[in-house]
């Protein structure tokens, strides 16, 4: 099947407007904004939402700006646009660097940072990055705007801490301290893209030499999108070097449910996950 169930459209022109919509017709309805995600489960007849909002047109929530002690992105702001700011290749290289990975140029023109973070897929790429980042994530709804750290944003897969009526508008990414690299690796599946075992790290290196602070995410292999704790753990206050990063990756998935199908076993990912945590966390060394 090929065809989406029949749905109403509903074509938002604020974030006002869209959040009634949803008070309106409640579990009904999803939210579109570029639809690389929703309309191809809807096709499939996987999502069948009887009403479609889309907020794609509002435009307010499409900017990157330099705000106090952070970088600003809108919901709405493209993968294209997000890989083509000077700004956010300045302070964030994986997410540049992470962004370019994401399908194709096409998909790259219409995919939204918010409509992914907001979708929650395991093997998507930018849920890492974001988690890695420390990003923190700007909700709104009936009630008001709330912020949500990404570190309690991820909560299983497909699904986020977004309350039913609300709709992600902003991400907020600190501003790195000095001596700070960032990469983003990842096993691509060839097909789609996805990730099979991806990894996002941030490493910052202390006057001494040794690590003063590490953010590590592992996405693709496991069922949510997770920081991979005991790698974080192992790397701080311990010198950069290869035996140091070679047993601290070997911890990236411990204690995780992982995902094993046709693309890759359980066995298969933890190790493939290893690998790119290995190569992400000496790239993200090397331009410190």
């Amino acid at each position: 099947m090929s065809v989406p169930a029949a749905f109403d459209y509903h074509p938002a022109t604020s974030v006002d407007e869209a959040i009634a919509l949803l008070q309106q017709y409640g579990d009904e309805a999803k939210v579109l904004a570029g639809g690389h995600s929703l309309i191809p489960a809807m096709k499939l007849r996987l999502s069948q939402p009887e009403h479609l909002i889309d907020i794609g047109k509002i435009s307010s929530l499409s900017y990157i700006r330099e705000e106090e002690g952070c970088i600003a992105v809108g919901a709405l702001t493209t993968y294209h646009q997000i890989e083509q700011s000077d700004l956010l290749r300045k302070h964030f290289p994986l997410l540049t660097e992470g962004t370019a990975m994401i399908g194709d140029q096409q998909v790259r023109n219409r995919g939204t940072i918010g409509g992914c973070i907001a979708h929650s897929d395991p093997a998507a790429d930018m849920p890492g990055i974001v988690l890695a980042l420390k990003a923190e994530i700007v909700v709104r709804g009936p009630q008001g705007q709330r912020t949500i750290a990404a570190d309690d944003f991820f909560v299983d897969t497909f699904t986020t801490a977004l309350e039913p009526t609300e709709i992600l508008v902003e991400l907020r990414l600190p501003l790195p301290p000095a001596q700070t690299g960032s990469a983003y690796e990842k096993l691509a599946n060839r097909a789609s893209h996805y990730a099979i075992a991806g990894c996002a790290a941030v490493i910052t290196r202390g006057n001494d030499g040794t690590c003063s602070a590490a953010s590590i995410a592992i996405t693709g292999a496991t069922v949510r999108t997770v920081r991979a704790t005991a790698v974080e753990n192992a790397l701080v206050g311990s010198k950069l070097d290869e035996s140091t990063i070679n047993a601290a990756v070997n911890q990236a998935t411990d204690g995780e449910d992982m995902i094993s199908d046709i693309h890759g076993s359980e066995e298969y990912r933890r190790k493939m996950a290893a690998v790119v945590a290995r190569r992400a966390i000496l790239k993200a060394i090397g331009r410190i």
